[in-house]
C-alpha cells in the first residue's frame, strides 16, 4: 500500500511540472503579456522596457522559467493588480478559499443527499412514475447551463418572492470571525442570527451548483444498483434467507457505491469550473468570481495561482479516490 501511495505521488509531482511549463509559456502568449497587464496602454517604450527588465521578461526563456519556478515554491505569485489590487496574490487566494470550499461543501450535500437515496429507491422501482420523473429531473439537471439555473433561482425565490438572498455570503451583520466560514464561524460563536443568515445566502448557490452534480450521481446510483441487484451474489444471499434489510446494505448498497466514490470525485473538479459561473451570478466574493475577475482583466498573478490551485485540487480529489479503491480492492494496487 505504501508503494503505491508514493508512486502516485510521484505522478502528482510531475504533472504538477508539467502544468506549471504549460501554464508559464500559456500566460506569457496572451495578448499583451504580463508587461502589458501591468503597465497599462498609457506606458511609455522606456517605462515598458525598464519593466521588463525588472521582471526578468528580458532574459532566456527558460531562465524565466527556472526563477518563476523558484517563485513558485516560495509561495510568491506576485500581487494583485484587479481582484484586491494591491495585495499579494497568495493572501488574496487564502481569504477567498473558505468562501468557496464552503460553497462547494454545501453543493456536494445537496447533490449526495437527495442523488444516493432517490438513485437507490429509483432502481428499486425501476419503471415506475419515482423512476422516470428521477430520469426525466436528472436528465433536466445535466442539460440545464449553470448560468442559467442560477438566474432562474435567483429571479424566482430572491426577486419574485422574496424568500432568500440574492447576492453576497451574509448580511449586514457585525459577526465574529473565527474560520472564514461563516455558517462554521456562527455556530462556534453561538451568534445563530449570523450563521441562519449565512445559511440563507448559501441556498440558492449551493442548489445551482450542485444541481449537475446531482443529476450524475443519481443516474450513476441508479444504474449501478439496477446492475447488483442482478447479481449472482445477490440472489444466492436471498436464497439463504437473508432479510432483505441484510441484502440491501451488504450485498446491494455497498457494491454499488464503488462507481458512486469514482463519479463524486470527479464531481469535486466539477464544483470548481461551476463555481466561476454560480459565484458571479450571485456576486458570491470566492475563488470562482476571482476567476472572472482575472480572466477579464488579465491579472496574471491571480491566474496563475488560480489555475495551479484548481489543478491541484482536482488531482488531490482524484488521489483520494484512488486510495479508497484500493484500500477497497487490493488487486488495484498492483496496476
Amino acid at each position: 500500500m505504501l508503494r503505491y501511495i508514493v508512486r502516485r505521488l510521484a505522478q502528482l509531482v510531475v504533472v504538477l511540472l508539467i502544468l506549471s511549463l504549460l501554464l508559464f509559456f500559456w500566460l506569457r502568449l496572451l495578448p499583451g503579456g504580463p508587461d502589458s497587464a501591468i503597465c497599462g496602454e498609457r506606458c511609455t517604450p522606456e517605462q515598458r522596457t525598464a519593466l521588463r527588465s525588472a521582471m526578468g521578461l528580458d532574459q532566456p526563456i527558460w531562465t524565466q522559467y527556472l526563477k518563476y519556478l523558484g517563485r513558485i515554491v516560495q509561495g510568491d505569485f506576485g500581487t494583485s493588480g484587479f481582484v484586491e489590487p494591491g495585495v499579494p496574490a497568495l493572501e488574496v487566494f487564502w481569504h477567498r478559499l473558505p468562501a468557496t470550499i464552503e460553497l462547494t461543501i454545501a453543493a456536494l450535500i445537496f447533490a449526495l443527499v437527495l442523488a444516493i437515496p432517490l438513485g437507490y429507491f429509483a432502481a428499486r422501482r425501476k419503471g415506475s412514475l419515482l423512476d422516470s420523473t428521477g430520469v426525466v429531473v436528472s436528465l433536466l439537471g445535466v442539460a440545464v447551463p449553470v448560468f442559467f439555473l442560477a438566474y432562474l433561482l435567483k429571479f424566482v425565490f430572491a426577486v419574485k418572492l422574496h424568500w432568500l438572498p440574492d447576492s453576497g455570503r451574509q448580511g449586514d451583520i457585525n459577526a465574529t470571525r473565527v474560520t472564514g466560514f461563516f455558517v462554521l464561524d456562527g455556530l462556534i460563536t453561538r451568534e445563530w442570527d449570523a450563521a441562519w443568515d449565512a445559511l440563507k445566502h448559501l441556498i440558492l448557490p449551493a442548489i445551482a451548483l450542485g444541481f449537475i452534480p446531482f443529476a450524475v450521481i443519481f443516474r450513476i446510483t441508479r444504474g449501478s444498483v439496477i446492475d447488483v441487484q442482478n447479481e449472482d451474489y445477490v440472489r444466492t444471499a436471498e436464497s439463504k434467507g437473508l432479510t432483505t434489510s441484510v441484502i440491501r446494505r451488504r450485498h446491494i448498497l455497498r457494491n454499488a457505491m464503488l462507481p458512486v466514490v469514482t463519479v463524486t470525485g470527479l464531481q469535486v473538479g466539477a464544483l470548481l469550473a461551476g463555481a466561476v459561473l454560480t459565484e458571479t451570478v450571485f456576486a458570491y466574493p470566492g475563488l470562482g468570481q476571482a476567476t472572472q475577475i482575472a480572466f477579464q482583466n488579465r491579472d496574471y498573478a491571480m491566474l496563475q495561482i488560480l489555475v495551479l490551485a484548481s489543478a491541484v485540487t482536482y488531482m488531490l480529489v482524484n488521489l483520494v479516490v484512488d486510495l479508497s479503491y484500493a484500500l477497497i480492492d487490493p488487486r488495484i494496487r498492483t496496476r
